[in-house]
């Protein structure tokens, strides 16, 4: 699955941009789930609940009549819902502590602290791009999650602090060089969702001075 590219900045404290960051990634998370949809069902509901377009209007585009324009949007709106978007916590800080926790958690080979870390919803996409394509996966569940992030463990790995989209996450570095760039949203204390580009192509035209800056 391709993820929109991360917008990455340096930790420090939460200023106005920054706040809008974490607003975004919200609509980031809903930009995946779009995604998903069947191409009529997106465009039904894109330009019907975001943009007011009448049914009418909606149906040639899709080529369906309008009651069946409006069957799609309805069941896109529902797959939207049933993807259970969540906002992150607003404390940068109790993210930070619990993104940490899971990678220290990770490495142990720690599976059952893993699990508990984990929202039982919890949701895994990994983007690897056209060169890493077995790297493109989603994973669901806690129990599926926490495997995934016990056999992905690289130990010679040094994880870079950052704010991705907004919230605490990570750039994995190795050999000098960025291998993946981690979000997370964390929310109620537990981690919804991971979000992983590995795409070798994105990932060297990240400008990571912002994390020196």
């Amino acid at each position: 699955m391709h993820m929109p590219d991360p917008i990455i900045t340096r930790e420090g404290a939460l200023d106005p941009e920054q706040e809008v960051l974490l607003a975004d990634s919200v609509g980031l998370a809903l930009q995946i789930a779009l995604d998903t949809l069947p191409p009529a069902e997106r465009l039904a509901f894109v330009l019907h609940d975001m943009f007011d377009v009448p049914f009418e209007e909606i149906a040639p585009m899709v080529g369906r009549s309008s009651t069946a324009a409006r069957q799609l949007a309805s069941r896109a709106r529902r797959r939207v819902r049933g993807a259970s978007i969540q906002a992150p916590d607003p404390d940068l800080a109790r993210q930070r502590q619990v993104v940490d926790a899971f990678f220290a958690a990770a490495r142990n080979g720690d599976f059952d602290a893993l699990v508990t870390m984990l929202d039982p919803g919890v949701v895994l996409r990994s983007d690897g791009g056209e060169r890493r394509r077995a790297a493109s996966f989603v994973r669901r569940g806690a129990a599926d999650v926490a495997r995934t992030a016990l056999a992905g463990v690289l130990p010679s790995a040094v994880l870079r602090p950052a704010l991705v989209n907004g919230a605490a996450g990570v750039v994995v570095m190795t050999k000098g060089r960025p291998f993946a760039v981690m979000g997370f949203t964390v929310a109620h204390d537990r981690i919804a969702e991971i979000d992983c580009v590995l795409d070798p192509e994105r990932l060297d035209r990240l400008d990571l001075a912002v994390l020196d800056a």
